[in-house]
């Protein structure tokens, strides 16, 4: 559902904000623990190239040569177009399992990618306010037995930093290690309960990647996304994941560019829904950026760093096909600093309500945990 805000606010100047995103409730999954994948597209995505408003009268003058993508692209909601090379996605969309929060920001309003993505990681109100990530805090609230994350990566991003159970896994390019080396090893650690308790932890995380034919190669999006969905289907398996992506700081190209970053993207998500199988019923999806991208196209075939974007929600439970928000239109009038998407939603709002909705927590708790001070 689309609100749009001349039509709510009749041009008065109130600031409704997240007041006016529609509660996010989720249809019940089909038993069994719930799984969350929070997919960050870090550079900074144009939400107005993934679903472009087509149906806004300012939006084609703006994008000139990028609104041409869109030429044969339906229309969902009445106003907008899913991006060309979001296939699956769309199909995920008419079948409800895909649906987008428009016209959504952090709290943070410069510019700065690093600054950006540390208050969307943290959940601080301000970069490096805090030292861990909202994605951790979260895992503090599942049950014990279901208490665990895990980041599709080298190492462990900010998101699922803190002091909760987390920990990364990226398969390695080298060699595997000798049996007998990884044995002195253990018997190494054995003595020490901190490490011997990481080394076991780093073992099963292995073992449970193992099978995966082709596990080497990261730099498909399939096999990211196929690596994702076994990290989250074992038994003992984590039941929450993250997953960076890169590529979407599109100064430039942007037409091109976007197109292959979206592919990818719209590839890793129907590799994690296949290999998930049934479990695809009970899982949550958040892709989210830390800013958007200027309503306009530069000189470069490009556009600039941005304040709204859009989020986008995928599952196979989710009852979606819609793109929520407050439509804040694109006259330079509507436009935030006379140069961006005006966002009117939270990003914070979207993620708490989806989590609590999802995990069926306390609303307010969760929203105090994940993003404390708002």
């Amino acid at each position: 559902m689309i609100i749009n805000r001349r039509n709510m606010l009749g041009g008065s100047a109130a600031i409704v904000g997240a007041t006016m995103l529609p509660k996010l409730a989720f249809a019940a999954g089909g038993g069994g623990s719930k799984r969350l994948v929070f997919v960050l597209q870090r550079g900074a995505a144009d939400g107005l190239g993934i679903i472009a408003p087509v149906g806004d009268p300012s939006y084609a003058g703006l994008r000139g040569a990028l609104a041409e993508d869109y030429a044969d692209a339906p229309l969902i909601g009445g106003l907008f177009a899913l991006h060309p090379a979001l296939e699956r996605s769309a199909a995920m969309f008419a079948a409800g399992e895909m649906m987008a929060v428009h016209a959504v920001a952090s709290t943070y309003r410069d510019r700065s990618h690093f600054d950006g993505q540390n208050v969307l990681e943290s959940g601080g109100t301000r970069p490096y306010e805090r030292k861990d990530g909202w994605l951790n805090r979260l895992v503090g609230l599942l049950p014990e037995a279901e208490a665990s994350g895990i980041a599709i990566a080298q190492n462990i991003p900010l998101a699922l930093q803190g002091t909760h159970k987390a920990g990364s896994y990226a398969p390695s390019r080298l060699p595997d290690a000798a049996d007998d080396y990884m044995r002195r090893v253990a018997q190494l650690y054995m003595g020490d309960e901190r490490l011997h308790m990481l080394w076991e932890e780093s073992l099963a995380t292995r073992a449970m990647a193992e099978g995966m034919n082709g596990s080497g190669n990261m730099r498909q999006a399939a096999d990211v996304g196929a690596l994702a969905a076994r990290m989250l289907s074992g038994e003992d398996s984590a039941r929450i994941a993250m997953i960076e992506t890169t590529g979407w700081d599109t100064h430039n190209g942007q037409s091109r560019r976007l197109d292959r970053e979206l592919s990818k993207l719209d590839t890793l998500i129907e590799a994690l829904k296949v290999g998930l199988g049934e479990l695809w019923a009970d899982t949550m999806v958040i892709v989210a950026t830390e800013f958007g991208r200027t309503a306009s196209i530069n000189g470069t075939s490009g556009t600039d760093h941005g304040t709204g974007s859009t989020t986008l929600l995928y599952g196979g439970s989710l009852g979606g096909g819609k793109v929520l928000g407050d439509w804040p239109g694109l006259r330079q009038s509507d436009l935030y600093q006379a140069r961006d998407l005006r966002p009117t939603s939270a990003l914070e709002d979207v993620i708490a309500s989806t989590c609590s909705s999802h995990f069926t927590l306390d609303p307010e708790l969760t929203k105090r945990t994940l993003f404390p001070g708002r």
